[in-house]
């Protein structure tokens, strides 16, 4: 059987009926994507007046997610999907391209090289030496940072949280809070936290349904659209609209000037560097493929699938897309094979035709899911040794200054520079592994020069 041949799902201890299952419930888990994914990286337009088309976001963002989760399923033969990456889309959109003022094509580019980069260090082997290069209190803080900053772009979308006057504080509460967006917001915030709780496949996808249906009804009864965006479509589908893919340039070195470009290839190098590991073996262990020593057998091809995603994800303006941990829906499913990514990745295919459906959720509807995931990626922090000064301070500035100054690369760079610090005067040299000293000496150099 062709199955059997490609999967080995009998060796595995799995059917194909529970694959097939397994593939679907990751996709439930994860759809959530196509609704968020463009509401990001449509926020705003470029220096150039350019913001990019919703439908066309919709298209590459199902079309990236559905190819290269088919190919780690029948290259890497594990039930890993992949999808666009929240949190590099937000450095995409608010630090390459608000931050410093890229087109969006240059700011794809940026993904595109960075994607190469990591492609050649898997293949080098040098990712898993830069990774144990990074002390973990750091790995943690990366993830849980850019969490809370995804989590403070959720409120920022819902108008919870605004600037409403030169005079007000940096960030307040939005004086008129009792608003239907904001009550679209917090229906949906709700449901999404008790579906989870009550550990419902696909909870995210559902309270954005439900916040949606919620938004239209309001927008019908009410006088005016009180909630933009949130119409009903003249069409549920159509031809998929493939504008942007190739719609990337690397002009962004002689836009930003060599040094400053290389600095923000390692940014997001650094910020797109340690999940898919992390999230690789844990969902490893969950589905029983990792080897007595707890090591992935086939780390190699899941990263090197991971790497491409970056690759492809810019090349489509989809940006970087990377292992999701939704999928251990699919693993507590029964998945055990590639034969469940090739289910989950066949229905991202399918959703290319129906752009016009997911174009009526508003960001009001999409904010929560934000919300949620930050919250469920600052749980790391849990794990991290807060008694330990020379670990926690740098930890706490890699959190903390990612929200507050509005740039993962801020956060990510102050980590690293602080910890080196902080190890050397203290006389714990030995300590800093060589690698990190290089990148944390970078990190000196791009501070003094502002790039961020």
């Amino acid at each position: 059987m062709l199955t059997e041949r490609l999967f080995a799902i009998s060796e595995r201890g799995s059917t194909v009926r529970a694959e097939v299952l397994a593939g679907v419930a990751t996709f439930a888990t994860m759809a959530y994507i196509l609704a968020v994914n463009p509401s990001v990286l449509g926020a705003l337009p470029d220096a150039a007046g350019v913001r990019l088309d919703h439908a066309e976001l919709v298209t590459v963002t199902a079309l990236v997610a559905g190819v290269l989760t088919i190919a780690m399923g029948l290259f890497a033969n594990v039930p890993f999907a992949l999808a666009a990456g929240l949190g590099i889309n937000a450095f995409v959109a608010y630090t390459l391209v608000a931050g410093e003022g890229l087109g969006w094509a240059e700011a794809m580019g940026v993904v595109v090289v960075e994607g190469l980069v990591m492609l050649v260090l898997v293949v080098a082997g040098l990712r898993e030496a830069v990774m144990n290069a990074i002390p973990d209190a750091l790995k943690r803080a990366i993830g849980a940072g850019i969490g809370l900053f995804i989590a403070f772009i959720g409120f920022v979308d819902a108008g919870i949280v605004a600037r409403p006057d030169s005079d007000a504080p940096i960030v307040a509460l939005t004086p008129d809070l009792g608003t239907w967006t904001t009550a679209v917001f917090v229906v949906g915030l709700v449901a999404m936290a008790v579906l989870m709780a009550r550990r419902v496949p696909g909870a995210l996808l559902i309270g954005i349904v439900l916040s949606t249906g919620l938004a239209i009804v309001v927008n019908q009864l009410a006088s005016g659209t009180p909630i933009p965006g949130a119409v009903r479509p003249d069409r549920l589908a159509d031809t998929p609209d493939l504008g942007l893919v190739g719609a990337f340039s690397l002009d962004f070195f002689s836009t930003l000037g060599l040094a400053a470009a290389v600095g923000l290839v390692l940014t997001v190098l650094m910020a797109n560097f340690f999940d898919a590991m992390g999230t690789a073996l844990a969902l490893g262990r969950r589905a029983g493929l990792t080897d007595a020593e707890g090591r992935l057998p086939q780390m190699r091809r899941v990263l090197l699938v991971e790497s491409a995603g970056a690759v492809a994800g810019g090349a489509a303006s989809a940006s970087s897309n990377t292992i999701y941990i939704e999928s251990s829906a699919g693993v507590e499913q029964g998945g055990r094979t590639g034969l469940a990514n090739v289910v989950t990745g066949v229905l991202f295919l399918a959703a290319m035709f129906f752009a016009p459906l997911v174009g009526m959720i508003p960001a009001a509807a999409t904010a929560p899911a934000l919300v949620i995931v930050g919250a469920l990626m600052l749980s790391v922090v849990a794990d991290i040794d807060w008694e330990d000064v020379g670990l926690s301070v740098p930890a706490f500035a890699t959190i903390a200054l990612m929200p507050f100054t509005f740039s993962i690369a801020n956060g990510v760079g102050a980590g690293m520079v602080l910890y080196v610090l902080i190890a050397v005067l203290r006389g714990r040299w030995r300590d800093v592994h060589p690698l990190l000293a290089v990148v944390a000496g970078f990190f000196v150099w791009y501070f003094l020069h502002g790039t961020v």
